[in-house]
């Protein structure tokens, strides 16, 4: 299984990241300035990217508070994994220097359904959040598991 952590020279890891949410049961939440949107019980991909510290982006997503909540939110996906009906599976990433987010969320596209508008407010793609059946594919974009989140009893 793939780790990641800072290279040799001791530069911040860079790349896009790939959440894999399980949505446990039927939920509707506000979304920030989307408004109320339906997330069908099941597997999600949420694609984002971190050009600037990938550890700390997704450090960001899985770090909880003495509570268990996560952190305020501040992106559309805080919102879905502030649900106590939601919970990241794993975490999928592929280091990179240039900017593949959009990429890989129209290669997901073809593999999943869009909630549209999600994740995706300072670009032109149709969501970067995807309703989907498997993640066998992502292998194939380059990505490499960095780490299952509830098979390894690691917690969030």
């Amino acid at each position: 299984m793939y780790v990641a952590g800072r290279r040799r020279s001791g530069r911040e890891l860079r790349g896009v990241y790939c959440l894999i949410v399980s949505v446990l049961c039927d939920i509707n939440l506000r979304v920030g300035a989307l408004g109320v949107r339906k997330f069908p019980a099941g597997k999600y991909i949420y694609v984002g990217s971190a050009l600037n510290g990938l550890e700390a982006r997704i450090g960001r997503h899985l770090r909880t508070d003495s509570q268990g909540v996560r952190s305020r939110p501040h992106w559309h996906i805080d919102y879905l994994l502030l649900s106590k009906d939601t919970r990241i599976e794993e975490v999928w990433v592929k280091e990179c220097e240039e900017k593949e987010e959009c990429w890989v969320a129209e290669e997901v596209s073809r593999h999943g359904d869009p909630i549209k508008g999600f994740g995706c407010s300072d670009c032109n793609c149709v969501s970067h959040l995807f309703r989907v059946e498997d993640i066998d594919f992502l292998r194939k974009l380059g990505l490499r598991p960095w780490r299952k989140i509830y098979d390894s009893g690691l917690t969030p």
